[in-house]
């Protein structure tokens, strides 16, 4: 299957979790031979028009990220050279969605919006009617899927998939040292360590270790809380990882902690659960944290720190696990198997009108 992607800015411009999840699809589908194409803003040396990286077709759109108006007036053209079977785009910034329309109609191919929701969604003119340009929109999380259909779209046309992970990634990693709780995340404003630091101080008169791993603008106040929390000689700063690393401390640990203010969808914390951690969530309004622990058994949601602390308590409770098969269906099989059921749905609908 040929699949057009419009987005002005990949993770070659800049690093983020938007940028991350479109690259993310674009390999998935790749390393099963599909024909995979960017429209994208211009991010190597060199006059060429085209460049190809690990199976990837990347074409010019633009010179660079200074030139979105020329971006948004020549994907059209672009993608109608390519025919595509389907044309996916993503929603940031909205007015690519209007040009990636158009470029579509001219290929006559479907288009699909990636809607990721990273930094939440703004209530303006471009952003509700990118919503309703598409014929099919994609979300990661129940949370993001709200915040879109509020801006009036039709539930029918917006589907849930989830990032993905690699279980067979995770059995091959040995568990690491045996830890009782593990959080892990980006130390910054969103944070929020120090809810999950309360209440290992109301614990301190018991026995556990605890492992932050990640780095951040936030790391030294952190670290600097937990000793005036006088939990500090239990608590070990692990900084940046690498996945082998942090799979390892989570196949040692017994319990995930998600306090983050805000997440659109729980990358890190799926990764522990598949790893055999129990969840414990933290709820907040602007995170979809909670959704991965909502009616497990091994998964608890509080709301205060007096929940929290309860929380941990009971958690400490079961058993501990290295691996837990009840996140399959999160595996980057499964995940990539959704979208091409997508595209082929709205191929074959396509066809009939």
């Amino acid at each position: 299957m040929r699949v057009a992607f419009v987005s002005f800015e990949t993770v070659h411009h800049r690093e983020s979790e938007t940028n991350r999840r479109l690259q993310t699809i674009l390999e998935l589908l790749s390393e099963q031979g599909h024909d995979v194409h960017v429209c994208c803003a211009q991010f190597w040396d060199g006059e060429r028009s085209t460049i190809k990286r690990t199976g990837i077709s990347y074409h010019r759109a633009s010179a660079g990220l200074e030139a979105p108006t020329s971006f948004l007036a020549r994907v059209p053209f672009v993608l109608a050279k390519l025919g595509p079977d389907v044309v996916h785009a993503s929603v940031r910034p909205p007015k690519q969605a209007l040009a990636a329309r158009w470029g579509g109609m001219l290929a006559r191919a479907p288009t699909i919006l990636e809607w990721y929701g990273d930094g939440g969604i703004t209530n303006d003119w471009w952003t509700r009617r990118a919503a309703r340009w598409a014929d099919w929109i994609v979300v990661p999380s129940e949370l993001v899927e709200t915040w879109v259909r509020e801006l009036g779209v039709d539930e029918a046309t917006v589907e849930v998939v989830p990032n993905p992970i690699d279980v067979d990634r995770i059995d091959g990693v040995s568990p690491g040292d045996s830890v009782d709780v593990v959080y892990a995340r980006r130390l910054d404003a969103d944070a929020n360590l120090e809810s999950l630091f309360l209440a290992l101080a109301e614990l301190r008169t018991r026995d556990w270790r605890a492992v932050i791993v990640g780095d951040g603008p936030e790391r030294e106040a952190y670290e600097q809380l937990a000793g005036e929390l006088r939990i500090d000689d239990r608590v070990r700063f692990a900084g940046a990882c690498s996945l082998e690393e942090r799979l390892a401390i989570y196949r040692g640990a017994h319990v995930f902690a998600q306090t983050a203010e805000h997440c659109v969808f729980p990358t890190e914390m799926l990764w522990a659960l598949a790893a055999g951690c129990v969840g414990i969530v933290e709820y907040h309004a602007d995170s979809s944290a909670h959704e991965l622990v909502e009616g497990w058994d091994r998964g608890f949601r509080t709301t205060s720190e007096e929940e929290l602390v309860d929380a941990i308590l009971e958690a400490g409770g079961l058993a501990r696990r290295d691996t837990d098969d009840r996140f399959a269906s999160y595996d980057a099989g499964a995940v990539r198997d959704r979208y091409l059921t997508i595209y082929r749905t709205l191929q074959d609908s396509s066809s009939l009108v």
